[in-house]
């Protein structure tokens, strides 16, 4: 069987509506024997034949019928920086919780233990990452985990504090909500 379809039918045993993120070593995992210029050769005609989707660097999307596509910056982001600390905060979670009045489309803000960075991720739109020094222990009264989005979310107030520590704009906000003592 050609490389392509193996792909292809492998994929489709694989994906639901759960998982159908995959990232370049997960990919590469099902074609050991291929060398770098053949794989990327593979991955190259599978994103023109539309069996897979360029989200941004290094992550790829099969897309299953139903996959929850509002989610999608969401669980890039968590496959992104899955082995650093990260949690929605900033606009997202305010937006999310009603404090924000205005909806940011196809950008999703978090904080992170990891380098601050904005990834693009085409017409899907971008993740920006903001670097924080605290740690998961730190905020944990703060925390909930959002299963959906597969990330920790801030509460209001651990959000608002997030705005003002990295001096973020609170125009948005609604309603005296940055009054609130943080």
């Amino acid at each position: 069987m050609q490389p392509s379809r193996q792909l292809a039918n492998t994929l489709g045993k694989l994906a639901d509506q759960n998982h159908y993120l995959f990232s370049l070593s997960d990919l590469s995992s099902l074609f050991p024997g291929l060398s770098s210029e053949a794989f990327n050769a593979l991955i190259g005609r599978a994103v023109k034949n539309d069996i897979l989707q360029r989200i941004c660097r290094g992550i790829y999307l099969y897309p299953v019928k139903g996959y929850p596509s509002g989610l999608l910056l969401y669980r890039v982001a968590a496959r992104l920086r899955a082995h650093e600390f990260n949690y929605i905060s900033l606009e997202s979670a305010l937006s999310d919780s009603g404090v924000i009045s205005q909806i940011p489309l196809n950008w999703i803000t978090l904080m992170s233990s990891g380098r601050s960075h904005t990834v693009d991720c085409g017409k899907w739109g971008n993740i920006e990452f903001i670097h924080t020094k605290k740690s998961l222990t730190q905020l944990a009264p703060d925390l909930t985990y959002d299963k959906q989005c597969g990330l920790w979310r801030a509460s209001v107030s651990l959000a608002l504090r997030d705005m003002k520590y990295t001096g973020r704009s609170t125009d948005l906000i609604a309603g005296g909500s940055s009054n609130e003592p943080v």
